[in-house]
């Protein structure tokens, strides 16, 4: 008789977690399943998921419908901004206007109106966006903000179009010496223009982080401190 090759079992040395793999076998380290956590997760973070194509579609709109509704911010703005009155008179053998009264205010009321409107306008804007999506999104705030950019501009164009007559001695001759007539519309700043993007993106950026709904923590959700796949904590 022989004696066994291979020792008793109590004398088998305890298994090692890096014991060499038997001929035809490769080592695999423990996957992130193994952790509890996704393959494609790691430290908690996911990679970009097919709601970005839905979030630019969403920005488009967004930009698309502020930007119709400064055809109504023009006609309030024409409607409502005060006249500025002008006068023509004859000086020898060409024309001359002129302010009726000096010291009147109406083109700061002019400026005034605008930005009112504006902000309003805004504000208006940023309140129905956060109420049709309820969260952020960079191409949303972008199509928001660009969208109320661009409604101040067409409502600026709008506002001069449907104003009197852009040219005054024109105007002037056809109304008559000493008559007074209304000047054209204009922006004495046009820093108004920033208005209505201003008040847009501050009510819905407030409303967002007032009502929006929280990211989760991912040290919450995947443990205190992520792990690599030995389950060693990563410093």
């Amino acid at each position: 008789m022989t004696a066994p090759l291979t020792p008793p079992p109590h004398e088998q040395p305890p298994h090692d977690g890096w014991q060499l793999p038997a001929a035809g076998q490769e080592a695999q380290a423990p996957g992130p399943e193994a952790h509890g956590s996704h393959p494609a997760v790691y430290g908690g973070y996911g990679q970009d998921g097919p709601g970005t194509r839905a979030e630019i579609v969403e920005g488009v709109v967004a930009l698309v419908a502020t930007t119709v509704g400064g055809v109504l911010l023009g006609l309030l703005w024409w409607w409502l901004a005060p006249h500025v009155p002008l006068v023509g008179e004859v000086s020898g053998k060409s024309w001359v206007v002129y302010l009726q009264d000096s010291e009147g205010e109406q083109a700061i009321g002019v400026d005034g109106t605008f930005t009112l409107l504006g902000l309003a306008y805004g504000a208006v804007c940023g309140l129905a966006v956060f109420l049709a999506r309820r969260r952020g999104g960079v191409p949303l705030v972008v199509g928001l903000g660009a969208g109320a950019l661009l409604a101040g501009l067409l409502a600026w164009r709008l506002g001069i179009w449907l104003g009197p007559d852009q040219d005054v001695i024109a105007h002037a001759k056809a109304v008559g010496k000493g008559v007074t007539f209304s000047a054209p519309l204009k922006l004495g700043t046009m820093g108004a223009l920033l208005a209505a993007p201003l008040a847009a993106l501050l009510v819905h950026l407030g409303l967002t982080a007032l009502f929006g709904p929280r990211d989760p923590d991912p040290y919450q959700e995947h443990g205190p401190y992520p792990k690599d796949p030995y389950g060693a904590p990563l410093t």
